[in-house]
């Protein structure tokens, strides 16, 4: 299994992204896909993250600003960040969970800058 994210970059504070992570390989078709992030000096976190029937978890830091969504048919995730905070500045990182497995993508750099 493998997850390729794309999508980082350098936006300004209040601005947008949209990042977007596909997987390959023999993937279940029940399964978790997310993002965590990890900010200088800080531990992993959620951001989001959406099961293939359809049920999301945010974090409480970016509840209303970002939106998971995914296609089951293409094992493809995306997370439309709003309103994005110099706070929101991290490495993203897309991950897949099923069947007691879990499988990380390479990062993506969110840099929030004026």
């Amino acid at each position: 299994v493998q997850l390729q994210a794309s999508g980082g970059g350098l936006v300004q504070p209040g601005g947008s992204l949209r990042l977007s992570c596909a997987a390959s390989g023999s993937i279940s078709s029940i399964n978790t896909m997310g993002w965590y992030r990890q900010a200088p000096g800080k531990q992993r976190e959620l951001a989001a993250q959406m099961s293939s029937g359809g049920s999301t978890n945010y974090a409480g830091s970016v509840k209303g600003r970002f939106t998971i969504s995914r296609d089951n048919n293409k094992n493809t995730v995306y997370l439309q960040m709003n309103s994005l905070k110099l706070e929101d500045t991290a490495v993203y990182y897309c991950a897949l969970f099923f069947g007691g497995w879990d499988y990380w993508g390479q990062g993506t750099q969110v840099t929030v800058s004026s």
